[in-house]
């Protein structure tokens, strides 16, 4: 399962990348302009999920007293 996420993920950006690209060619027509819309924001939140949880994954080596320890990545440091 971990592997279908990176896929999922590049492919709703390409997705993504592409309606927004469709949309500011101003040729759509309002409605289906609409449907592109909404289908940016599911696609965006998409991402955003699958972005939260590789940071969340993502995790330090340090090195104390010789030996390799995992600490949790922190933003703030």
């Amino acid at each position: 399962m971990a592997r279908k996420t990176p896929a999922n993920f590049e492919k709703s950006l390409a997705e993504l990348e592409d309606l927004v690209e469709s949309m500011e060619q101003g040729d759509l027509p309002l409605e289906e302009a609409l449907k592109s819309f909404e289908k940016g924001i599911a696609l965006a939140s998409s991402c955003q999920q699958a972005l939260q949880k590789a940071e969340q994954k993502v995790e330090q080596l340090v090195e104390k007293n010789g030996e390799l320890l995992e600490k949790p990545f922190d933003l703030d440091e």
